[in-house]
């Protein structure tokens, strides 16, 4: 099914929005089994998928990324109901008592929280501080201080689903990025300086356009990224099998100044 939708993302077949929609129902199908460890480590690209948002511009190697992802987990989706059977004895019940099963939790409510507030945030894109955060403008403390009380003041978590934003991911202007991403053209400007004067090959370029992939649907990147999939199924020693030293580090020190660009002075 993945490689029909990237046929049809790299032809702009018709075909492409009902094999959307069919991935799309079997992410629904999938977050139902969130208390289940694997389903629930993959939640986030799992509530991604179902969100129109996550389909604009898609790329080949978002679905790719995402095929790799999922694909041990459809599985586990429940087959066709079969007809019930009905038996006819009195149930017994005794007394009833908790029982405690390590490693199925309720699903996490924060990412219940993550969701609600990634769906807000891109309906508020032209507020001044996701607007920001979007074209990788830096913010000031001021900005994030009206970006904490307008997500407060929004109802859709508690002071404590902030809190624990802010300490996981390193701040809240990093929270809000990871959620509403990067815009495609801000992504690209971030490489200008880097591409500039140089003659780059195929791979290279291709490399360096699934930097921009990354950025665009998360908004930063941890460089150690660069030496995962799906950027090792490209080259097995990521960045440095295709620059030169200089030109990795350059690299690097492109995606800090876009971490820089979410955090507040």
């Amino acid at each position: 099914m993945i490689l029909r939708l990237q046929l049809a993302v790299l032809r702009a077949e018709p075909g492409f929005e009902r094999l959307r929609d069919q991935v799309k129902a079997i992410a629904g199908l999938l977050e139902e089994k969130a208390s289940i460890p694997m389903v629930q480590a993959e939640l986030e690209l799992i509530l991604a998928i179902q969100s129109d948002e996550w389909w604009q511009d898609v790329t080949t190697p978002m679905l790719e990324n995402a095929r790799k992802r999922l694909r041990a987990l459809v599985k586990l989706i429940d087959k066709q109901k079969r007809k019930p059977i009905y038996t006819d004895f009195e149930d017994v019940l005794g007394d009833e008592a908790p029982v405690d099963l390590p490693g199925f939790a309720a699903p996490d409510s924060f990412e219940r929280f993550r969701a609600k507030a990634r769906a807000f945030l891109r309906e508020h894109e032209t507020h001044v501080a996701v607007h920001k955060l979007r074209m990788n403008v830096a913010l000031t403390r001021s900005d994030l201080d009206d970006l904490e009380a307008m997500l407060a003041a929004s109802g859709l978590g508690g002071a404590e689903d902030l809190q624990k934003a802010k300490a996981e991911s390193q701040g809240l202007g990093l929270f809000v990025r990871s959620l509403v991403g990067l815009d495609r053209g801000a992504a690209k400007q971030s490489f200008a300086g880097f591409l500039e004067g140089k003659t780059l090959t195929a791979n290279q370029i291709e490399f360096v356009n699934m930097v921009v992939d990354h950025l665009t649907e998360h908004g930063v990147m941890d460089k150690s990224l660069l030496y995962e999939s799906p950027f090792t199924d490209r080259t097995p020693r990521g960045p440095d099998a295709l620059f030169a030293s200089a030109q990795v580090d350059e690299l690097l020190a492109v995606l800090d100044r876009v971490r820089a660009g979410a955090i507040a002075a």
